[in-house]
């Protein structure tokens, strides 16, 4: 049986999950990082996206964060983000009407653009999309 740590994963409104884990795996600022038993402590920020959580007994969950912290410490793994939703509650119609509309918002040239609210709208909303993407290919559709 694999080591385990404990991961608790927690938006602005909820605690979305609770459990022993094998290995966690996020999109940090700096690059990707994978976090088992015995990882050194850290802190990192996380870009908006997927992350996958290989539950004890190698179930996998993938969840999607707006971005947040990832905080590392002997026998816990905490994920802080302002928006946090399982990844199966996310629609990909909705998610790709998003990402246009984003774009669509970027490419109006008008004088009321708020260019960082629009271009972080579009991130989220390719974040999430990607998330999709990355189920259905784990499914295998």
């Amino acid at each position: 049986m694999a080591m385990t740590v404990h991961c608790d994963i927690v938006s602005a409104e909820e605690s979305i999950f609770s459990g022993l884990v094998e290995m966690v795996i996020a999109a940090g600022s700096e690059g990707d990082v994978g976090v088992a038993y015995g990882h050194a402590p850290l802190l990192t920020g996380l870009k908006p996206g997927p992350i996958r959580v290989i539950k004890q007994g190698g179930e996998e969950e993938i969840f999607y964060l707006s971005g947040g912290y990832l905080e590392v410490q002997p026998s816990v793994v905490i994920v802080l983000a302002d928006t946090a939703m399982r990844a199966d509650d996310l629609d990909e119609a909705k998610a790709a009407q998003a990402v246009k509309e984003a774009e669509a918002e970027l490419n109006n040239q008008s004088g009321d653009l708020d260019y960082s609210l629009a271009a972080t709208r579009l991130a989220e909303a390719a974040a999430q999309l990607r998330t999709v993407q990355a189920i259905k290919k784990k499914l295998g559709h």
